[in-house]
């Protein structure tokens, strides 16, 4: 059966293929194909600038082509390193292998042997996922990041002077705004964006156990850890992760993981209230012609996107918690089930971007209700108990928290004039009592 849309397994390569194309750039099996076979290239160019009297020294042009390997690589390319596979059984031998049938027509085959030369797969492996990640939160995740967080701004601004009335633990409390509130939400993912800035994407590179062995036997005088490390950071723009075993120690990227997630539960938090706030009516919501809300319920139209939003994020989530725990725990120097599970990297990132378009469009059709937010803040007038007994705690005025307690505390409903007659009987100043009346649910808002 061949692969398509309706036949795929995952809902990734699916039904929201359309939504993660971009991701797939970056981490489908034919993307870590050519990542390998870019850091073998580039390896073997800065093999050739230490002027080993084995190795040529390569002209800007051989350099050109060299990198046309990796720049020009097709699908039919990565379908060939597949086949070879079938043979070698080994992934990134096949990779070698083809670099080597490449150097032929490009007249190096006299150098063949010093592709992937004293490496070992890992240093390979180590590289080219952290670059893939590095370029994939570069070129997708952050311009997505930010179009939300900038679309959230600017509801900011437009809700700014919306009062709303604030419920903590599900009941009417102390009033708020809702471009405050929404705010909240920027803010917090703000400064989590702000620390994954701190996590280096670091790349392990040092042969079969990470001591450079094979390089310093080859050639003993050059100093290997100092080409390691310009190689990692001057050549592919990584952080040399120096000492290891065979395998990067994952520390770095299991930090990203965890940054990632906790930018995400921020959002199941945004899509929850927003969620909420519909179910209050104090957002309706934009309808597209054709668009069906229920098989059976004409009327409805359902929050989706939220839903959508969230269910992609909590699946996301709980993959970026494996990777984090698993990942930095390996048998000795190394056993191979980080390999298997690095396969899956791109898994979350997809289920991330599909969340982050779905709160988008949410987002993008909410209508404001604003007569629903008036009617909330005029129906509970008990909310300014708390500046009332505040201004009289300020005058000195004697029990004013349990005056107004007795007041607000039944099941009577509590309205402006109940509020202003408990205030008449107050033995203060006119002038304090006047102060008092001024205020109500919807000025009642803090700073």
């Amino acid at each position: 059966m061949s692969l398509n849309q309706l036949s795929a397994i995952s809902p990734i390569d699916g039904r929201y293929r359309s939504k993660v194309e971009s991701i797939a750039n970056f981490f489908s099996e034919e993307a870590l194909i050519r990542y390998r076979v870019m850091v073998e290239i580039e390896y073997f160019i800065a093999l050739c600038e230490l002027e080993l009297p084995q190795l040529p020294k390569l002209s800007q042009d051989k350099v050109n082509s060299l990198r046309n390997i990796f720049k020009n690589f097709s699908l039919e390319d990565a379908l060939a390193i597949k086949e070879i596979e079938k043979t070698t059984n080994h992934d990134v031998k096949a990779v070698e292998y083809f670099i080597k049938d490449k150097f032929d027509a490009l007249g190096l085959e006299k150098h063949k042997e010093f592709i992937h030369f004293a490496l070992t797969s890992q240093d390979i492996n180590n590289t080219a996922i952290p670059f893939s990640i590095k370029e994939a939160m570069n070129e997708v995740y952050v311009p997505l990041f930010m179009e939300l967080t900038a679309f959230l701004k600017t509801l900011v601004k437009n809700w700014d002077d919306i009062p709303m009335l604030a419920r903590t633990h599900g009941q009417p409390a102390s009033p708020t705004r809702l471009g405050k509130e929404i705010n909240v939400f920027v803010v917090r993912l703000e400064e989590q964006f702000n620390l994954l800035n701190d996590i280096p994407s670091a790349a392990k590179f040092g042969g079969a156990t990470g001591n450079y062995n094979a390089h310093k036997v080859a050639y003993p005088r050059i100093d290997w850890r100092n080409f390691g490390q310009k190689f990692i950071q001057d050549k592919l723009g990584l952080s040399h992760s120096f000492p290891t075993t065979q395998i990067e120690h994952y520390d770095h990227m299991a930090a990203l993981f965890d940054g990632l997630k906790r930018i995400n539960t921020i959002l199941i938090d945004l899509n929850r209230d927003l969620w909420t706030y519909i179910s209050m009516d104090y957002f309706k919501q934009k309808i597209k012609e054709g668009e069906v809300g229920s098989s059976a319920m004409p009327h409805k139209v359902n929050p989706i996107d939220f839903e959508n939003s969230e269910g992609n994020l909590g699946i996301a989530n709980a993959i970026f918690e494996h990777l984090s725990s698993k990942l930095p725990i390996s048998r000795m120097q190394r056993d191979l089930t980080d390999s298997t599970v690095l396969r899956n990297v791109g898994v979350p990132f997809a289920h991330t971007v599909i969340a982050f378009k779905a709160t988008l469009k949410g987002l993008n059709k909410l209508l404001l209700n604003k007569p629903k937010f008036e009617k909330d803040l005029e129906d509970n007038w008990a909310v300014v108990a708390e500046a009332v007994q505040t201004i009289l705690r300020r005058e000195g005025y004697p029990n004013p928290y349990e005056a107004l307690k007795g007041l607000t505390r039944t099941n009577d409903r509590i309205t402006k004039e109940s509020i202003a007659e408990f205030i008449d009987q107050l033995e203060i100043s006119e002038e304090l009592k006047k102060e008092l009346k001024n205020i109500s649910p919807s000025n009642y808002t803090g700073i």
